[in-house]
């Protein structure tokens, strides 16, 4: 037998060739090649920060506590030993560890329960005006987070309770309300409960409306009372729902730095500002901290979804849901009560900061008890003289330079982080959806996901850390890398979703003609579901335009208009900060509205506001 004919039949070389002759076929479809680069693209940047945060943990920060010798450089165990059994360990990680859970528990509680009872209320009864409740109840989501912290603020301070200058009740009222109402855990449960309810109202609210009426109508009919109809039949229907609206809040509530900031709590996040001063090493714990919830969640979100029971909620017969008759005053009177709650939520802090713009000094409502309004003034607004003392040194708000250049470069990483996030978002969810039993298609979903979990402020630290030793600290660049990792999963579960959706003999028809991949995907697959791909822009652009927590450690203060609003408020010029955060919600109200116009796009379209 010659040498070549061995060779040939050797085998050992036989199987590495079926072997390469398979993964060549594999990678031969362009959505498995995709899948594979997405797949380490992903990997790398969402683990590489984190397990750059863990090695900063036990490394040595010169002139740091962590640095006793006076070393400067090298490892010890020291930050983790003086964290959890040194003298301060109830001040720097204790009580803010049970402050946080504690507030994100009341935050899902709140959030659960307001939007889901108005979920409930607009889908599957004959309440009034559900066009403009669905419409307005979102807002809080849509505006900044810390919007209604400051609201709460200028509503309960008290010089006699929290010091300074008395909000609106105190002043015009005297009614002072007690600390815990004011400031503390309390406040900001409830206010982070009212940012986060469009996302029960939204969740839920989608089971609502196509769950299917026979289910409910086959317990009628055998007599069942209503509140055991509801307990047995449509509660467990929106479970899956409510885990999901859990999981998000908490996750979220958890990295929340803004809200328990204006509010005085000590929280993970806060404390985290406050030691990575001089206890960085401390301070990436409590970042840690914070990731291992989140890693937690993700777990419990994937042990929950393999789990759960299959429900029908629509079936060829019946995708009506009946409806819920309140009375004829009975619609009224809860509408009435939910215009009122919105009126607080949605309406009046536009009207607030807008306000605050015109006080001589922002903040202070006593002049209400007089109802001497010769006081008010524009400078804040008009003001050209930057010697003013007053003014402190800054130009008027519409000839403020670092104010519109903070904004433009804010707008320029919400354009481009976007872009980044939609399109990746959009390529991973399309490949997860035809890959759907792969591991590796798991594997690349939960990092596409796995950010959205962590708490932003520990993917902000992780990716301070990881852009200091890459030399971008500093830089729109970096704000754009973090911001693309963390908002990828917005992009990705609504292509996800969508691309599930379609059948493949849309695409296949295209492939017997020859259609180019590229071809396919600009002309078929992206038209069809134009909607919910833009919603996958979208979403990363305007949660990019209101992100402070995310971005506060990653530039310095006065680089984009977020950080400049915190700046402003450390300056004490609060007409600045309250002339920031209208000019936000603004700008996030015109795009939300031209988008809503121009594609039919609506966070809350189909749940009973159209």
């Amino acid at each position: 037998m010659s040498t070549v004919q061995a060779t040939v039949d050797s085998p050992q070389l036989g199987g590495f060739s079926l072997r390469l002759r398979k993964i060549r076929s594999h990678l031969s479809k362009p959505w498995n090649l995709v899948l594979l680069i997405l797949g380490i693209v992903l990997t790398i940047s969402t683990l590489a920060p984190m397990i750059t945060i863990v090695i900063d943990t036990i490394s040595i920060h010169a002139g740091s506590v962590d640095d006793p010798t006076g070393m400067g450089t090298g490892y010890t165990a020291l930050n983790w030993t003086n964290l959890f059994g040194g003298r301060l360990r109830g001040v720097n990680f204790t009580t803010p560890l049970i402050n946080t859970v504690v507030m994100a528990i009341i935050a899902c509680a709140g959030a659960i329960l307001y939007g889901g009872t108005f979920a409930y209320l607009v889908t599957r009864t004959n309440l009034k005006f559900k066009s403009y409740l669905s419409s307005i109840f979102i807002f809080p989501y849509i505006m900044p987070q810390w919007t209604l912290a400051v609201v709460w603020n200028n509503l309960f301070n008290s010089h006699k309770v929290t010091g300074g200058s008395d909000g609106l009740l105190a002043s015009v009222f005297n009614v002072h309300a007690p600390l815990w109402v004011a400031q503390g855990i309390f406040p900001s449960g409830v206010v982070l409960a009212l940012h986060y309810a469009p996302f029960a109202y939204i969740l839920i609210g989608a089971i609502f409306r196509n769950m299917d009426a026979n289910l409910e109508e086959a317990a009628t009919i055998l007599n069942t009372p209503r509140w055991k109809t509801f307990s047995h039949i449509t509660l467990p229907m929106v479970t899956p729902a409510v885990l999901s609206t859990i999981l998000l809040v908490f996750s979220s509530s958890m990295g929340s730095y803004p809200v328990p900031h204006y509010l005085e709590l000590s929280t993970l996040a806060t404390k985290y500002v406050q030691m990575n001063v001089n206890r960085q090493g401390q301070a990436s714990i409590l970042a840690v901290t914070m990731m291992l919830f989140g890693i937690i969640l993700m777990v419990a979100n994937q042990l929950s979804t393999s789990g759960r029971r299959s429900y029908t909620t629509v079936t060829g017969k019946s995708g009506q849901s009946s409806t819920v008759n309140l009375g004829s005053a009975g619609k009224y009177v809860v509408s009435v009560i939910f215009l009122i709650t919105t009126l607080f939520t949605s309406i009046y802090p536009i009207i607030a900061f807008a306000f605050e713009t015109f006080l001589p000094n922002p903040g202070d409502y006593s002049f209400l008890k007089t109802g001497d309004s010769s006081n008010l003034t524009a400078k804040w607004w008009l003001s050209r003289d930057n010697n003013d003392g007053a003014m402190f040194g800054q130009y008027g708000i519409l000839f403020n330079r670092l104010i519109w250049s903070a904004v433009a470069r804010t707008l320029l990483v919400a354009v481009f982080t976007a872009l980044a996030a939609g399109t990746i978002g959009l390529l991973v969810g399309y490949c997860v959806s035809k890959n759907r039993r792969s591991k590796w298609a798991n594997w690349v979903n939960n990092m596409a996901f796995l950010p959205y979990l962590m708490p932003s402020l520990a993917v902000g630290v992780a990716f301070f850390v990881f852009g200091s030793n890459l030399g971008i600290f500093n830089t729109l660049l970096l704000l754009v890398i973090a911001g693309t990792v963390k908002y990828i999963p917005f992009a990705s579960r609504a292509s996800l979703n969508s691309m599930l959706q379609l059948s493949g003999e849309i695409e296949e028809s295209a492939i017997i003609q020859n259609v180019p991949w590229w071809k396919r995907m600009v002309k078929i697959i992206i038209p069809i579901q134009k909607s919910s791909i833009i919603s996958g822009y979208m979403l990363p652009f305007m949660s990019t335009l209101r992100e402070l927590t995310l971005f506060m450690m990653l530039v310095s203060q006065t680089k984009i208009v977020t950080t400049l609003l915190d700046y402003y408020d450390e300056m004490g010029l609060y007409a600045f900060s309250s002339a920031i955060n209208l000019i936000l919600i603004v700008i996030i109200l015109i795009f939300n509205t031209l988008v809503n116009k121009l594609t039919g796009a609506s966070l809350d379209k189909g749940l009973g506001g159209n």
